[in-house]
């Protein structure tokens, strides 16, 4: 076979098993860092190495109330409907300041547990930059992912009230395109039983 022929044949790489053995304890490692700085952190609120607070990855939910009622989250059952009422009675006419941190590149949703035709009337506005957000509400119950929209919009504040056309759960998905964390301070004044992040 001429020399010039020989030159362009391509060549066979071949990996020794110390390469192979390398190569796994290169990708393993990567992967455990992976883990450490951004799974745990943003999925499990975990972060062993401080590098998920510093990305905004930990802090999705700051809440501070001027009345003395304590946060009560969504997944907390409620014992009867005549504790449900109660509740809602209780929150009627207190103001609740509620602050939520929507990390970069992601979305959060909280939600009001109301009953229908009870009334909420709220006011957000965002430390910085405009959030897509969705004001939606999920029947009670409901499994098949349905959910109505009453307001769908871009912006950095928003004020308003709505009577929740059926029992269930109510509220925002505010999503963040941006690099840096960016803060809603809701505050509500109305009829619900729960709140908290969904």
């Amino acid at each position: 076979m001429p020399k010039e022929q020989q030159q362009n044949q391509p060549q066979a790489i071949t990996l020794t098993t110390l390469s192979l053995v390398k190569y796994t304890i290169m990708s393993a490692a990567f992967a455990i860092f992976i883990l450490l700085t951004i799974v745990l952190p943003a999925e499990y609120n975990i972060d062993p190495t401080g590098i998920g607070q510093k990305l905004g990855l930990t802090v999705f939910n700051e809440v501070s109330n001027i009345s003395t009622n304590s946060t009560t989250l969504l997944s907390s059952p409620l014992s009867s409907v005549e504790s449900t009422e109660k509740t809602a009675e209780k929150t009627k006419g207190v103001n609740k300041v509620i602050n939520v941190t929507v990390p970069a590149g992601r979305g959060v949703e909280y939600k009001f547990t109301m009953q229908q035709y009870q009334k909420l009337t709220y006011q957000w506005q965002t430390d910085s930059t405009a959030l897509y957000f969705d004001l939606h509400g999920e029947p009670e119950g409901d499994t098949t992912g349905y959910f109505e929209s009453y307001a769908i919009a871009t912006l950095q504040s928003m004020e308003g009230s709505f009577t929740a056309p059926f029992s269930g759960v109510h509220g925002w998905y505010w999503k963040n395109t941006s690099d840096k964390p960016v803060k809603v301070q809701l505050t509500v004044k109305g009829e619900y039983s729960q709140h908290g992040l969904k």
